[in-house]
């Protein structure tokens, strides 16, 4: 079976080609992943201007995407798209490309949820069984675990995603759009300064029973900036040291609450390498295991869609009607039953 998975929830507008293959490890091939980004110098994101962007090259990214693949549109079984959550704007572009080429090609369409799908590419293609999901992404932060036929939110931020608060420093900053990898670098050139053990600018730290909070830190972090009392390399390393200990403090209580051994992380601030080496102590220290997609399959991409979309055709959930495809901008993880597990 071949399925054309489609992602355009916030910034990415991504295809890609994955097949159903028995005698694989995983069953699943992953043929082709191809994506566009819509970036900036400064400033954020400006919806409709976004979505002006990945409609102009929506449909050339779905031909890269078959022509690497080496798969002809007839050949394509099923077509799966980003549902939602996510922006209006941006949604409805994939879902009009996903509709028209059900049209086209007369062909099924799911309607994926892009927080599950995190989870579900990283549980394929990793060979994780039943992990917790630390999901860190621009809009989203959640603790997310199966429990009672869903997958359950167990933890989550009460204002902005991870990855909109440290966008949002690098704008204090002046890095541009997005902001993670510069802060990233920034973090490591500090950290690199020191023989020993960096020195830790102590910051607000937000966590209120399972959630986490980002507002507060911002505030300080702002002022901290425009009284420059610290140097941004300083900022940048004690902010990833502050909030990655804040999502990992949450996660692990959630395995804990779970009685679950394994960890899974997701979404594109967890290609960050200073999270994935806290994660990993934490793991170890709890005698649990760390599973980490390629970065590929981290931020957002199609191909999780198309994994997810395949898992749920085979179990018929979700499977639409053209007219029926319709975007959900607000949809909770919690919202939908998992009927492939």
């Amino acid at each position: 079976m071949i399925v054309l998975g489609i992602e355009s929830t916030a910034h990415t507008f991504g295809a890609s080609i994955i097949e159903d293959v028995k005698e694989d490890s995983n069953n699943v091939r992953v043929l082709s992943n191809e994506k566009v980004v819509y970036t900036t110098t400064q400033g954020g994101l400006k919806p409709s201007a976004v979505a002006d962007y990945l409609q102009s090259q929506s449909i050339e990214v779905v031909k890269k995407a078959l022509i690497k693949a080496d798969v002809k549109p007839k050949e394509v079984d099923v077509i799966a798209f980003s549902q939602g959550p996510g922006l209006g704007h941006c949604l409805r572009v994939g879902a009009i490309i996903a509709r028209s080429l059900s049209i086209l090609l007369k062909k099924p369409l799911v309607g994926v949820n892009h927080c599950i799908a995190h989870l579900e590419v990283a549980r394929v293609l990793t060979k994780a069984q039943d992990p917790v999901l630390l999901y860190a992404s621009g809009a989203n932060t959640q603790v997310i675990g199966f429990s009672e036929g869903k997958y359950r939110i167990f933890g989550e931020t009460l204002d902005m995603g991870v990855g909109n608060f440290i966008d949002s420093v690098g704008r204090l900053m002046q890095l541009g759009f997005p902001a993670g990898p510069k802060i990233e670098a920034l973090a490591k050139q500090y950290a690199n300064s020191f023989k020993g053990l960096p020195e830790l600018v102590q910051m607000p730290y937000s966590v209120k029973g399972m959630d986490v909070s980002f507002g507060g830190l911002y505030t300080w972090i702002k002022q901290a900036i425009h009284s420059k009392k610290f140097d941004v390399k300083a900022i940048a390393y004690s902010l990833q040291e502050t909030v990655f200990a804040m999502l990992l403090e949450v996660a692990e209580r959630a395995m804990a609450h779970l009685k679950k051994q394994e960890l899974a992380l997701g979404g594109g601030v967890a290609c960050n390498s200073r999270l994935q080496e806290m994660a990993l102590a934490m793991c170890k220290q709890r005698g649990a295991k760390l599973f980490v997609p390629e970065n590929q399959f981290l931020v957002d991409n199609a191909a999780m869609i198309a994994v997810t979309g395949l898992l749920q055709f085979q179990a018929n959930a979700n499977v639409l009607k053209p007219e029926q495809a319709v975007i959900k901008p607000y949809q909770r993880t919690d919202d939908v039953v998992v009927k492939w597990r």
